[in-house]
């Protein structure tokens, strides 16, 4: 990506090397959920996780201690950090712009910078569920090492590096903050909570396929805007949407796939819905039918 002279969001906590404070209080479904890109990367079940993480709400502000150590970050990190920053800066203009057009205001959501554990409003998280985002306090969770390890974990193919793949990663979990600002996200986690839990999946599989489809709008006005992409770039994020397919994943890690418990969708639908959004960019493009809200 073509990233040189870009600004860096200021809406960024860094909480690198902090403790996660132990109050924490489970409420009842609510509409508030944590939303996964990735549940495991070993071994994990991502319909479990998600079905049980549904149910969590904290009743309370998250509480943050230091444990009282400094930090010392590689320079390999500080430089995940900075892109992180320029990332969600681009993913801030492009939807201010895209709201704007049809007469809606965006709210920035906020990125959280962790290592390890972290407190958030929806509960307790973790490094292993990968990046999420939190309805909740409207935050996105990432923990850097995430992005050291997805080559070696996920195996992504790239000539060079993987930035644009690191960036849709970031930009799947602010398109759950679009979701959220549109009230879909609300009104999925309503409907989720009265139906089954087979048709609570499908319908998570709808929502994770429509904020890979709003990742895709994102580059394509991002690129627009500020000629971003360069060759490769597209591939290598196709390449990380095909790698984290549920039925990918449950492959990778017990050999064999289980349709009814998919939760983010298969690897054809997340490469096919990603693609449309960086080819088209249409606000008015969605993933659910009608009646599927209601």
């Amino acid at each position: 990506m073509r990233l040189t002279g870009r600004r860096e969001s200021n809406n960024v906590e860094d909480r690198r090397g902090m403790g996660t404070g132990a109050k924490a209080g489970i409420g009842g479904i609510g509409g508030i959920i944590v939303i996964a890109l990735f549940t495991f990367l070993s071994g994990g079940n991502i319909g479990d996780f998600v079905n049980n993480v549904v149910q969590t709400q904290m009743q309370g502000p998250a509480e943050v201690q230091t444990n009282g150590d400094q930090h010392q970050f590689t320079e390999e990190e500080e430089k995940l950090a900075d892109f992180s920053k320029q990332i969600l800066a681009g993913t801030e203009d492009v939807w201010t712009e895209q709201f704007q057009l049809h007469g809606m205001k965006y709210q920035y959501p906020t990125l959280v910078l962790f290592t390890g554990a972290v407190q958030t409003a929806c509960g307790n998280g973790s490094a292993a569920m990968g990046p999420f985002y939190c309805s909740g306090d409207q935050r996105l969770y990432l923990d850097l090492s995430f992005f050291s390890g997805m080559r070696k974990d996920l195996g992504i193919q790239a000539k060079g590096d993987l930035d644009f793949a690191y960036a849709y990663v970031i930009a799947h979990e602010v398109g759950h903050h679009v979701e959220y600002l549109r009230g879909i996200l609300g009104k999925c986690h309503a409907k989720m909570a009265r139906v089954s839990k087979e048709e609570a999946n499908k319908l998570s599989v709808k929502l994770e396929l429509l904020a890979d489809y709003y990742a895709g709008c994102w580059a394509h006005y991002d690129n627009e805007k500020y000629q971003s992409l360069t060759d490769g770039d597209i591939e290598e994020a196709i390449d990380c949407a095909e790698k984290i397919g549920d039925n990918y994943l449950q492959k990778k890690a017990r050999g064999y796939a289980l349709p009814e418990t998919f939760t983010h969708g298969t690897s054809e639908q997340r490469m096919y819905w990603l693609k449309k959004g960086i080819e088209t960019g249409d606000w008015n493009t969605t993933t659910f039918a009608p009646g599927d809200l209601d």
